[in-house]
């Protein structure tokens, strides 16, 4: 259901963990190459996982419970990614080859998603909300 806003900030966040994360580079390395999550089985999984979690979630517009399970299990998902790149971003030292010489906008889209991710569960639990107060009345 296209119409419900919650779908929205689904599809959206399906477009940041699917799509974008492939054009937009973690971070720079210090010989001047960039680094995409691609390049890193960990990561790839992640949001692998993530991106599937959120198709999933889109398709399951009838079950609201599930839906907001599934974006709870989303949200800590993306919570590790971030964690991640945070922790590789900040342990690597300056002087090695694979050391991190200028972060990227794609290292902070986990965040993004996780905004979304939190906004389509809102919606959800105002729409079961509605749904409980509508079965009260009959």
């Amino acid at each position: 259901m296209l119409q419900r806003i919650q779908t929205v900030y689904l599809i959206l966040t399906f477009v940041i963990t699917g799509v974008l994360m492939f054009f937009i580079p973690l971070w720079s390395l210090n010989n001047g190459k960039a680094f995409y999550f691609m390049q890193d089985q960990v990561y790839t999984v992640l949001l692998g996982l993530s991106t599937m979690l959120t198709i999933i979630s889109i398709i399951s517009y009838k079950k609201r419970q599930n839906q907001f399970v599934m974006n709870r299990l989303n949200i800590i998902l993306n919570l590790i990614l971030l964690g991640l790149f945070v922790y590789r971003s900040l342990n690597l030292s300056g002087e090695t080859v694979n050391a991190v010489s200028e972060k990227g906008i794609g290292m902070f889209l986990p965040i993004v998603a996780i905004v979304l991710l939190v906004l389509a569960n809102k919606a959800i639990k105002k729409d079961e909300d509605l749904v409980k107060s509508v079965d009260r009345l009959r």
